[in-house]
């Protein structure tokens, strides 16, 4: 559903959340909870920002929209969410919450609004590769932690299976390793784990490494796979390489969100001279070039001010 202005509102913006998530890609989801007029933004608005900066609803006019993205893009990379609010520090005195962080925007309405951006992050992404009663053990058991596991059979593996994001557990058994592995090689996982002895996996990495696949590559492939339990049952290493899995995403070796590779934001920001406001470094933040290097503007009056006294806004430090 989209308003008259072709932005989209209401169960857009949720049908959009969810098609991302199906694509297994991180993004934040804004709420505003709080206005004081006069402000675009309206109690209980809500917009989707992905990764790359792209906005999809409405949270507020241009002063508030470019700081939300901004926002929007640090708490999916920090995994946490944030309570801001959006104004003046004049507006509001003493009376800000303690864990608020407050953002301030020189915005010409006056108005200011509270904004809940939560980070909606894909589960972890594993790529069990074989078809023992082991392969199917691990897949089950990511699957019972919520993770989005796939079990793919060894001939029917490419690399396009994976992404630099996921983790990849080759349990073919004998059965297409090193094709298996060279797959996943090429993929360049987070983690990529073989399952079998250190004496298999030495020659069968020095097998590739005869064919051309680089050594840097190989050297990350871990044999065997898991945490060392010593000599247990089929269901024991599929724990034990579980177990690994998630110890290594705990202390930070493994990324915690499972997104695919990140991208660039959409459109930069930058900071307006005048007033200090983050503004969106495309044509709706009124460019203005001047000796060369071109400043970006909340508003007309900003971009007026700017052009009365250049000299004077470019040597200013800026606020944000």
């Amino acid at each position: 559903m989209t308003d008259p202005g072709g932005q989209m509102e209401g169960w857009g913006v949720l049908a959009q959340a969810g098609e991302l998530s199906k694509r297994g890609e991180a993004f934040a989801l804004a709420t505003v909870v709080w206005r004081q007029g006069p402000s675009s933004g309206q109690q209980g608005s809500r917009a989707v920002i992905t990764q790359a900066g792209e906005l999809h609803g409405w949270i507020g006019g241009a002063c508030a929209e470019p700081v939300v993205i901004r926002e929007a893009q640090r708490v999916i990379a920090d995994g946490e969410a944030r309570l801001l609010l959006l104004g003046t520090p004049e507006q509001f005195g003493a009376a800000i919450p303690e864990g608020m962080t407050v953002v301030p925007i020189a915005c010409q309405s006056e108005g200011a609004l509270e904004v809940y951006i939560e980070p909606v992050l894909p589960a972890p992404h594993l790529v069990v590769v074989g078809r023992s009663p082991m392969a199917q053990t691990l897949a089950d058991l990511a699957r019972a932690l919520g993770w989005r596991a796939i079990l793919i059979d060894g001939p029917d593996f490419t690399a396009a299976d994976a992404s630099e994001r996921s983790m990849v557990v080759v349990a073919t058994q004998g059965h297409y390793d090193e094709e298996a592995v060279e797959q996943a090689v090429a993929a360049r996982p987070a983690y990529l784990g073989l399952v079998g002895s250190q004496r298999r996996g030495t020659a069968l990495l020095g097998y590739l490494a005869e064919r051309g696949v680089p050594r840097d590559r190989l050297d990350k492939v871990r044999v065997p796979a898991g945490l060392d339990l010593g000599r247990t049952t089929h269901e024991e290493i599929a724990v034990a390489i579980l177990a690994e899995l998630v110890q290594l995403r705990a202390s930070g070796v493994l990324p915690r969100q499972a997104a695919g590779p990140g991208r660039a934001a959409k459109a930069a920001h930058q900071t307006d001279r005048v007033c200090g406001m983050t503004v969106l470094a495309d044509r709706s933040g009124k460019p203005l070039e001047y000796e060369g290097v071109t400043y970006y503007f909340c508003s007309a009056g900003c971009r007026r001010a700017f052009e009365n006294d250049p000299a004077a806004y470019v040597k200013r430090e800026t606020r944000c």
